[in-house]
């Protein structure tokens, strides 16, 4: 399968919608429900690998890792959110030169402070504007091709206003990043202004958290405002937690899986999800 051109993609009107995914057992089930693109969730590998809150706890080798057996799992382009980039524009060079080699297809990077925090959680703080601009730099410099993505993230509406964080978003398109992304725009006027000032010029990506700071809309509907790319990255975690809950109290109460299993796939269900049949035909050609 060729891989999507996601430059040429995120320039079409229609919005692009990537789910989250944490590992290559959800990246492979999001792309086998035929979503064009998806979106590796530091908070998401947080909650999953470490069973944490996101505040910073993950490093750059468990996110590099993380993406490296999605990339190898699955052709779909993964944007990958790479928090701060670890450090400072020494360190973003080497997450966006290892996420390249990994595969990754737009790397994202914000303006908090190191440790960083949800975009959707209270407390958060950002890097001075031209610290942030020389990070951009240093990522765009870093990479070895235009088609590796970097997209822009500004956290600065919770400690600044909406009028600082356009303007901070303003001067990191000015580095020549491929998409920008405005964290935690509370209302629907909000929303509204940063398409306003920058979607006839940019890709610009909305974040939806069931919960969170950004009223919850539909990919459509936030096309229709003018996003272009459109992400829901914890609600998988969410849905597989709520999941997890009710069929492990199922099994402690009932000691056994049987009111389930109408609900889960069996042995054979699942290794025909992940292809074991395939790949056991595959090594009988080297017996």
């Amino acid at each position: 399968m060729t891989r999507l051109n996601l430059k040429k993609r995120i320039a079409q009107p229609s919005p692009l919608l990537a789910p989250g995914v944490y590992d290559a057992l959800s990246a492979l089930v999001a792309q086998q429900a035929g979503f064009e693109a998806l979106y590796l969730s530091g908070a998401s590998i947080a909650y999953t690998m470490l069973g944490r809150s996101d505040v910073g706890l993950t490093s750059y080798a468990e996110v590099q890792q993380a993406l490296s057996h999605i990339t190898e799992r699955v052709d779909t382009p993964v944007i990958v959110d790479a928090d701060t980039g670890f450090g400072n524009a020494l360190n973003v060079m080497r997450t966006v030169q290892g996420f390249e080699r990994a595969g990754a297809a737009m790397i994202q990077l914000e303006d908090q402070t190191f440790p960083k925090r949800c975009g959707h959680l209270d407390g958060k703080s950002v890097i001075a504007t031209q610290e942030m601009v020389g990070k951009l730099k240093a990522a765009l410099d870093a990479r070895q091709s235009a088609s590796t993505l970097i997209l822009a993230r500004t956290d600065a509406i919770a400690s600044e206003g909406l009028e600082s964080a356009l303007e901070r978003a303003e001067r990191y398109l000015e580095c020549g990043v491929d998409a920008l992304f405005i964290e935690a725009l509370r209302t629907p006027e909000q929303m509204d202004a940063a398409c306003g000032r920058f979607a006839s010029r940019v890709p610009l990506l909305a974040n939806m958290v069931e919960g969170g700071k950004t009223p919850v809309q539909s990919a459509s509907q936030l096309g229709q405002r003018g996003f272009r790319i459109v992400i829901f990255p914890g609600g998988t975690v969410r849905a597989v937690t709520h999941t997890l809950q009710a069929y492990y109290g199922s099994l402690h109460q009932n000691q056994t899986t049987e009111p389930w299993q109408s609900r889960m796939l069996d042995f054979d269900g699942l290794n025909e999800v992940i292809g074991t049949p395939q790949l056991l035909e595959t090594g009988k050609k080297y017996e």
